[in-house]
């Protein structure tokens, strides 16, 4: 059944690249969540259109299924993308063997593939032993709370779930395990004044500078005797004019925690950072932009060894089993005991940039690699 079930995909191909090509015309860019709205709209008409009839919208979320009893495989990936360079990157091009454009790999395209591979599972009748599920949300790029995090609240994320696979630009990786993360953005106070009677002000810019000294020691030492990671300023501002005091200044930490580190002291010790500082007179105020805890899923349960064994099958290579180096969606299945992988037709290397693309090629592989798997594990091959 491998053969028909592939050539079913394959099939589709020119559909899933007028899919993805659409979805990245969607200025959908997060911060600060624009286009929401239209992508829902043009996912669901999509769905509408090739029948897949059990599908509703939860807040931001878009939920599908096909397949016949309980058990679940949920196919889930975002629609939001990070900010782009130019807004020429929301008009996709087919471009010899690549689709340009934001979010082509990270991950409209994958959604694309998902969505395709549920299509050929239903209308083959491949799924004999339980359903595949598709999850579509946003706000994935800034750990928010109206994408996943609404569903868990819910208490509708993972119903039945059997396992869970997201499309995220692995390079032909295995995704089993990510770093937790909290990212902190810290806003010092100070008191405006001209700067010819500086004296009158509180320069709020030298005081970052304070706090920012002490997260960079202990920078030092998490980087060096732990070997993880603490990032400085990703973001950073200050003040309104280079003549007057500047009354704020603001900069964010990222703190990213192997799963052998214990999430909750990592924490604590950022936080006695700013006690510390408030302590020396600093006013300062602290927002919690994401948080979200390390995980690792076994490569040795059912769906590991399945998903493995289709990478294999299409690509002709065993793929590797490594640590995302950074946040993922697979935390909040396998948080609830859901083994989760991520495996998706993009690439790292240039997701987020100016020139994003994804092979068309590997919108095809992924689509048959997603199928393959569902089919092993809920029916026949």
């Amino acid at each position: 059944m491998s053969d028909s079930l592939m050539e079913a995909v394959s099939a589709h191909r020119e559909a899933m690249i007028a899919l993805t090509s659409e979805l990245v015309a969607i200025p959908s860019e997060n911060p600060p969540g624009n286009s929401y709205a239209e992508s829902i709209q043009l996912l669901s008409r999509w769905l509408r259109e090739l029948g897949f009839n059990d599908t509703r919208v939860e807040g931001d979320c878009i939920l599908s299924s096909v397949g016949e009893g309980e058990r679940t495989l949920y196919f889930s990936g975002h629609y939001d993308v990070v900010p782009a360079q130019s807004r020429s990157q929301f008009e996709p091009e087919v471009k010899g063997a690549n689709l340009f454009g934001r979010g082509s790999s990270d991950m409209k395209s994958g959604l694309a593939a998902m969505l395709y591979a549920a299509l050929v599972l239903r209308d083959g009748g491949f799924l004999r032993g339980g359903r595949v599920g598709l999850v579509f949300v946003p706000d994935e790029e800034t750990a928010g709370p109206r994408g996943s995090r609404y569903l868990v609240d819910r208490g509708v994320l993972g119903a039945n779930a059997i396992g869970m696979l997201t499309p995220e630009p692995t390079g032909g990786v295995i995704w089993n395990a990510n770093r937790g993360a909290i990212t902190l953005e810290i806003t010092v106070k100070g008191k405006s004044a001209h700067v010819g009677r500086q004296h009158e002000g509180v320069n709020a810019f030298e005081r970052m500078l304070t706090v920012a000294q002490a997260f960079q020691e202990l920078k030092s030492e998490v980087e060096s005797a732990q070997r993880s990671i603490l990032m400085l300023g990703g973001r950073s501002e200050s003040g309104t004019n280079f003549n007057v005091v500047p009354d704020y200044a603001s900069f964010t930490v990222d703190r990213r925690i192997n799963p052998e580190e214990d999430f909750d002291e990592e924490k604590r010790r950022l936080f006695a950072v700013l006690d510390r500082a408030r302590g020396e007179g600093i006013d300062l105020e602290v927002e919690v932009l994401q948080e979200g805890r390390a995980v690792a899923v076994s490569e040795e349960g059912p769906l590991g060894r399945a998903l493995a064994q289709a990478v294999e099958q299409i690509t002709g290579r065993a793929p590797r089993f490594e640590m995302c180096p950074g946040l993922l969606e697979i935390r909040f299945y396998a948080e609830r005991g859901i083994p989760a992988f991520a495996y998706g037709p993009g690439l790292l290397t240039v997701s987020h940039g100016p020139n994003e693309f994804v092979p068309v090629a590997r919108i095809v592989d992924c689509a048959q690699i997603y199928a393959l798997t569902a089919a092993k594990l809920l029916g026949r091959e």
